[in-house]
C-alpha cells in the first residue's frame, strides 16, 4: 500500500508538472463541449452514499498458482451507490475498505458533482479514491454518456480479450488430479465464450511440485494448449515464482512455441530483467515483458520502463485508481509502454479497464474473468472477434438487479 500511494503522490505531481509546463494542452482538452459538460455536473448535489455487495460466480473452480492456493467459485464485491438530489445514481465497485470510506462520506455529501468530479481529469482530490469508480460511472449517468465517451472517444477503442481463469487446473481435485486433459477443457470452455487468447499460470515448481517436475508440466501444459488451440495466443504468468536462470530454462523447453506476453515471472529487478532481455534477444524470443501487478514500486517500474526491460503496466485499475490510470496513460505513451490493468477477481475490473482502453487506447489486451451475475446486469458487454467491446450505456453500464 505505501509503494502504491507513493505511486498517487507521484502521478499527481507529474500531472501538475505537465500542466504547467503546457497550458495549451490543458486548454486543448478542457475544450466547449468538455466545458458544457462540467456545467452540467454542477446541478447535481450528492446527497447520499449507501454501501452494498454483489456476488459475482465463476463458471468453475479456479485452482492454484505459483504462491496462492485454491482461488474459489467467485467473489463477493464490495460496492457504493451515490446518488444526487435530482434522483441520478452511480454505482461501482469500492475501492479499500468500508471502513476508510465511510469516514469520507461526510466530505462528499452536500458537495456539488462538478467540485469532486471533472469530466476533463476524474475526481479533484486523492481522499475521493474509494469512490473514484462510482464517481465515473455518475458522471457517466447524469451526461448520459457512456465512461469511454467522458475521455474522449465517441466510439471506442476496443483490443484483444484474455481469459486470466487457466490456473493449475490439472492439480485438482486434489484426490483425483484432472491432469491436462482438465487444462484442454478449461480452454475449450473460454474458447466457446468467446477467448482467443489465454493466460497460463505457471510455476508449479515454486510450491506444489518439486522444481523438475513442476517445470516438466509447466513446458508441457504450454505445449499442450498451443498445440491443440493453434488460433489462439498463449500469455504465460509466473507469479514470481521463478529466477531468471529457471525461467530461462522453462523458455528453452518450450522451443519456438511463440508467446504474446510473460507476466511477473519473478521479482522484477533491473539486472535479472536485462539478464532475461538479452536472452531472449539472442533466442529471437520477442514476447512482450508485462510487470507491476504484485506490491508495484513507482520508481523501479519507472526505470524498467526507461530502460526499455518492461513492455506492458500491470498495476491494478482498482488499486491504482481509474483517475490514476488516466494520468498515468500519457507517461506510458511517452514510454511506449502499453497498459494492461490486472483485473483478475472480479469482472467488473475487467469492465471498467475496457472503458478506461476504449476512452484511451494504448491498451494491448484486457484481463477476463469470466463471471455470471444475479445482482448485476452484465449483458451489455460482448465479445467479437476475440475483443471485448463495451456498451454506449450511461456510466458503465452496468444496472444492479438487486
Amino acid at each position: 500500500m505505501m509503494n502504491r500511494r507513493k505511486f498517487i503522490h507521484a502521478l499527481n505531481a507529474g500531472a501538475a508538472l505537465s500542466l504547467v509546463a503546457k497550458p495549451s494542452l490543458a486548454a486543448l482538452f478542457m475544450d466547449g463541449q468538455s466545458a458544457r459538460m462540467q456545467d452540467e455536473l454542477a446541478y447535481h448535489t450528492i446527497q447520499s452514499i449507501t454501501f452494498g455487495d454483489v456476488r459475482l460466480q465463476y463458471p468453475r473452480l479456479v485452482g492454484k498458482n505459483a504462491r496462492l492456493d485454491l482461488h474459489g467459485y467467485g467473489i463477493r464485491n464490495e460496492i457504493c451507490i451515490i446518488t444526487t438530489d435530482r434522483g441520478a445514481k452511480g454505482w461501482a465497485s469500492l475501492r479499500g475498505g468500508r471502513g476508510g470510506a465511510q469516514r469520507v462520506v461526510p466530505e462528499l455529501v452536500g458537495k456539488k458533482l462538478s467540485d469532486v468530479f471533472q469530466v476533463a481529469m476524474g475526481i479533484t482530490d486523492e481522499r475521493y479514491l474509494p469512490f473514484d469508480m462510482a464517481l465515473h460511472d455518475l458522471a457517466g449517468v447524469v451526461l448520459n454518456k457512456p465512461v469511454y465517451a467522458l475521455l474522449g472517444r465517441e466510439q471506442p477503442f476496443t483490443t484483444k480479450y484474455y481469459s486470466g481463469m487457466i490456473y493449475f487446473d490439472d492439480l485438482e481435485p486434489a484426490h483425483a488430479p484432472g491432469g491436462i486433459d482438465q487444462v484442454l477443457a478449461n480452454c475449450r470452455y473460454d474458447y466457446d465464450y468467446g477467448y482467443r487468447q489465454f493466460k497460463l499460470k505457471i510455476g508449479r515448481g515454486h510450491r506444489w511440485m518439486s522444481y523438475k517436475d513442476g517445470l516438466a508440466r509447466d513446458v508441457e501444459v504450454t505445449k499442450a494448449v498451443a498445440a491443440a488451440f493453434p488460433d489462439c495466443d498463449i500469455l504465460v504468468d509466473g507469479n514470481n515464482g521463478f529466477t531468471v536462470h529457471e525461467f530461462i530454462e522453462y523458455l528453452k523447453g518450450i522451443g519456438n512455441i511463440p508467446l504474446f506476453w510473460i507476466e511477473e515471472p519473478f521479482h522484477e529487478t533491473v539486472d535479472d530483467y536485462r539478464k532475461l532481455r538479452d536472452w531472449m534477444s539472442r533466442a529471437n524470443v520477442k514476447s512482450l515483458l508485462a510487470d507491476g501487478e504484485a506490491d508495484p514500486d513507482p520508481a523501479l517500474l519507472d526505470e524498467l520502463m526507461q530502460q526499455k526491460l518492461m513492455d506492458v503496466h500491470l498495476t491494478d485499475i482498482e488499486g491504482l485508481g481509474f483517475t490514476n490510470w488516466r494520468k498515468l496513460m500519457p507517461k506510458l505513451v511517452q514510454y511506449k509502454v502499453q497498459a494492461s490493468p490486472h483485473a483478475w477477481g472480479s469482472l467488473l475490473k475487467s469492465y471498467y479497464t475496457a472503458h478506461l482502453a476504449g476512452g484511451l487506447g494504448n491498451t494491448v489486451t484486457i484481463e477476463g474473468v469470466t463471471s455470471t451475475s444475479d445482482d448485476v446486469d452484465l449483458s451489455g458487454y460482448t465479445i467479437k472477434d476475440g475483443e471485448l467491446i463495451p456498451p454506449a450505456a450511461p456510466g458503465f453500464g452496468m444496472a444492479l438487479l438487486r
